[in-house]
């Protein structure tokens, strides 16, 4: 079963990453819309699915994106989006791989899945493919990049525990059955969820 999901995953991960990467050859702005309808889908998931505490999680998804809104894609660069794109991505994936294959200590009771072996694996990959990302785009390695690196792996462990807790808070498995192995668009893209807000700030504090 594992093996099987780790497919799913992995196909649905490739079928995004291909059409992310299409709509942001065609034209990066459009990135924006693809992101909204994610947003969209994901606000539908928890109206439909969602039978308790449902304000909560649709405050929590607002929230969001009134940080998402308050970043022009007209302006940021795609090699600096996408830094954040292959942090998320390189953590949420080898915090699974690795706490599948090695985990036996679990991190924290509301995400029994989470364990220490695969955040301690996540992290370690999420900065190896950061620092590779950064040297091949010539993106300067300091301090402030550093924080940034650190700020945004901890904003995706958080939000994974965030949608943990409001589907447990829900009874449920999977936020929706939406796509197969995968356990719905929430479970995963909640780890940008709460990075989104991290990073909006960040690169406005920074401008």
């Amino acid at each position: 079963m594992v093996y099987k999901n780790f497919l799913l995953r992995s196909l649905f991960s490739s079928i995004f990453f291909l059409i992310y990467f299409f709509i942001s050859y065609i034209n990066f702005t459009f990135v924006f819309y693809l992101i909204l309808l994610i947003y969209s889908i994901i606000l539908i998931e928890i109206i439909l699915y969602f039978k308790k505490y449902k304000l909560i999680p649709i405050i929590y998804i607002i929230l969001s994106l009134m940080f998402f809104f308050n970043i022009d894609f007209k302006k940021i660069d795609i090699i600096d989006f996408n830094f954040i794109i292959v942090i998320i991505i390189t953590f949420d994936i080898f915090s699974y791989i690795i706490g599948k294959i090695f985990g036996k200590n679990k991190l924290i009771n509301i995400s029994p899945n989470k364990t220490i072996e695969g955040l301690t694996g996540g992290i370690i990959a999420s900065f190896s493919f950061a620092i590779t990302f950064s040297y091949y785009f010539d993106i300067l390695i300091d301090i402030q990049s550093i924080i940034f690196i650190i700020l945004i792996i901890s904003s995706s462990l958080s939000g994974d525990i965030i949608e943990s807790y409001f589907k447990r808070k829900n009874n449920l498995k999977n936020s929706s059955n939406f796509i197969p192995g995968h356990g719905g668009v929430f479970d995963r893209f909640d780890s940008f969820l709460f990075s989104i807000i991290i990073y909006s700030i960040f690169i406005n504090f920074r401008l």
